[in-house]
């Protein structure tokens, strides 16, 4: 999402400065072009060395001894930049962005910054940031079209704990991503998705559930989201982490799915149903343990047909509504996916065979094919990420942004 990109990155001084060398290499190996300027205490954590090392740019100081330096660095780079991130933001580099102070390369290079997204991510003592006056100047930056990155809590270099510490790269990297990755396309829209797998209770130790990890529906809520929506994601049992960004409403059962879905569904632009939910439960949960001595050698379990949270979405679907449900199958993959799409009522099924290589449950690709009422687009094997995004762009160009 950043290859091509061009990002800024100003530091200060903050023993949390080294963050910003895992960062830069991220970047860098994300394709993007990196810059760099520092302020002369963040030169007394670390090196500037390592990023010209890591940049392969200059990077830019207060002084103007350093060959090929310009005089005028401060405004070239902003001009040039998609994304310009502070980190470490250090007290007195938040005030004078606040302020309007520029007395160094760094302060004169964001009083100069007004084309791209502006992030400033605080890492300080918790008692300095938790001070009314940092608090004030971050709602002036704030108020003023800045992204503040909420510090991390938890252990910090001088004993204390609390807010303070610096995100780690990878969370950095992300911020990023949703700053200039991607066309805000999907801005203003509302976007439901379910993943993960569903667990119906046999009783308090055991249930009934599937393969699903959630990667599927993680890469499309993440993609959503980087897409400027405004995305709730509805996640069952899940092997990955819910993505940053996005309201996360976790559920076990399938019945607690459908209670979570139905409850705001008619709020929803767009809903894509990517969750494996259990078409059966138990009959009756037991309130013990089952034991072995009281059943034999076999045991009956009833199941009852749990509500089929497509289905009903299907039928109480708003005027202007997109709907979107996946097909998982082991044989006849287009005529179980087509009837789905008819009597599930859906704008789009998204089919995928379980025998496919390269798809099924625990994969980072995909291999799946497109099912509307005008007809099918089968796409070749894609990662789950390019999955997502091809799933929003079909949407996006049957329902139109308006």
């Amino acid at each position: 999402m950043l290859k091509g990109k061009t990002i800024l990155l100003g530091i200060s001084g903050s023993i949390s400065a080294y963050k910003m060398a895992h960062l830069a290499s991220l970047l860098q190996q994300a394709g993007a072009s990196v810059y760099v300027i520092m302020t002369k205490n963040a030169c007394r954590f670390i090196d500037p060395v390592v990023f010209d090392t890591l940049t392969r740019h200059r990077t830019v100081l207060d002084d103007f001894d350093r060959a090929n330096e310009s005089p005028v660095s401060h405004i070239d780079l902003p001009k040039m930049a998609d994304a310009f991130l502070v980190a470490p933001a250090s007290a007195d580099i938040i005030a004078k962005a606040a302020l309007g102070i520029a007395d160094d390369m760094l302060s004169s290079a964001i009083i100069a910054a007004y084309s791209c997204p502006l992030l400033i991510a605080p890492a300080m003592n918790v008692h300095m940031f938790e001070n009314p006056v940092v608090q004030e100047n971050l709602k002036k930056l704030q108020d003023r079209g800045w992204t503040v990155v909420a510090p991390g809590i938890g252990f910090q270099a001088c004993g204390d704990m609390g807010s303070g510490r610096l995100p780690e790269g990878e969370e950095l990297f992300e911020w990023l991503e949703m700053a200039c990755g991607a066309e805000k396309d999907l801005k203003g829209k509302k976007v439901l998705v379910t993943s993960g797998a569903t667990r119906e209770a046999i009783d308090p130790v055991r249930f009934i559930t599937n393969h699903s990890t959630g990667k599927m529906g993680t890469a499309i809520a993440r993609a959503a989201a980087m897409r400027g929506a405004e995305v709730t994601l509805v996640a069952g049992d899940m092997r990955v982490p819910a993505p940053q960004f996005v309201n996360t409403v976790r559920v076990v059962s399938a019945e607690e799915m459908f209670n979570a879905v139905t409850a705001v569904s008619d709020q929803q632009d767009i809903i894509i149903m990517a969750a494996a939910v259990a078409d059966f439960r138990p009959a009756e949960v037991a309130s013990e343990k089952i034991k072995k001595k009281n059943t034999g050698t076999e045991t009956t379990i009833t199941l009852t047909r749990t509500h089929d949270i497509l289905a009903w979405c299907g039928e109480h679907k708003p005027e202007g509504q997109f709907l979107c449900g996946f097909a998982m199958e082991t044989t006849d993959l287009l005529q179980n996916a087509g009837e789905k799409l008819r009597k599930k009522k859906a704008d789009m099924i998204v089919a995928n065979s379980l025998r496919a290589a390269g798809a099924g449950f625990g994969t980072d690709t995909n291999v799946v094919t497109f099912l509307r009422p005008d007809g099918t687009e089968e796409l070749p094997i894609l990662s789950k990420n390019e999955v997502a995004d091809r799933i929003l762009d079909i949407i996006i160009k049957e329902r139109g942004t308006d």
